[in-house]
């Protein structure tokens, strides 16, 4: 009945938002995002504005009362699958205006802008399906473009995207401080510690990092080392070196390219 009532408010309000794809309760009101703008609907009271403009909110027994639109020509477009939850902040797509959206006390943000704005409005518009994931154990917003085979991740901390993920799930969610994710109707948990990393789907994937060491072209450094800390690193065989950790091949970290502007190399273990 709410859905119902709150559509009929809609509708009156602006027919040009376009229909409602997905109704969240936050707090005490109803947040109804519609194709093309985002509406909050309260509930159990209703407001009554001042000449100069400021609400005044008395109790009544309407279901539902005033529908008021965030500041933002933004909507959810037809990809109600996008939409994810963390505590006060909603993230959605809107595929229709090439975006990934942010809703929170500030009102709606565009986080697509965060340095990844064109590469959201070429590939949104070659998916149909958009999902959505709330990453409750590293804290990140997870976003599937299933038909471009990718997933991109947003995190608050640094308010940035901070990393293509190597898995395409069909569905995901966050449970008990635990994520998980659905691949060919099979349900998947991950940072399970008793599986090898970087493997989803029981199937290893390779990752690579780009790293950059000097953001500044007109000035020429020279590197004469290397150094790296962390898991396993690539190991090659070599058993004419009259050493014994190389007996064997070992899989791990390695660099494929190492670039400036004058010379290119790499290190392959």
């Amino acid at each position: 009945n709410q859905f119902i009532a709150a559509e009929k408010i809609t509708k009156d309000l602006n027919p040009t938002y376009g229909s409602i794809q997905k109704i969240h309760t936050r707090d005490a009101d109803l947040i109804a995002l519609c194709e093309d703008k985002v509406l909050r609907i309260l509930a159990q009271k209703d407001a009554l504005f001042n000449a100069d403009g400021n609400p005044q909110l008395t109790s009544t027994n309407r279901v539902l009362g005033q529908a008021m639109p965030f500041v933002g020509e933004y909507g959810i477009s037809t990809n109600p699958e996008s939409f994810a939850s963390e505590s006060y902040r909603i993230y959605f797509a809107d595929k229709t205006r090439g975006s990934i959206m942010r809703l929170s006390k500030d009102g709606l943000t565009a986080i697509s802008n965060h340095g990844m704005s064109d590469w959201f409005r070429d590939n949104l518009a070659l998916n149909n399906k958009i999902i959505g994931s709330y990453d409750s154990r590293d804290k990140e917003y997870n976003v599937t473009l299933p038909e471009t085979d990718t997933t991109v991740s947003f995190d608050e901390k640094v308010r940035g995207w901070v990393s293509f993920k190597s898995f395409v799930s069909e569905q995901a969610l966050s449970c008990a401080n635990n994520y998980y994710t659905v691949k060919e109707g099979k349900l998947w948990k991950h940072y399970e510690e008793s599986v090898d990393r970087n493997n989803f789907y029981s199937n290893p994937h390779n990752s690579s990092v780009n790293v950059l060491l000097n953001d500044n072209p007109s000035v020429i450094k020279s590197f004469f080392t290397l150094s790296y800390e962390g898991s396993q690193s690539k190991i090659d065989q070599n058993l004419e070196d009259n050493d014994y950790y190389n007996l064997q091949d070992k899989k791990g970290w390695y660099v494929t390219d190492i670039i400036t502007n004058k010379q290119k190399g790499s290190l392959n273990e």
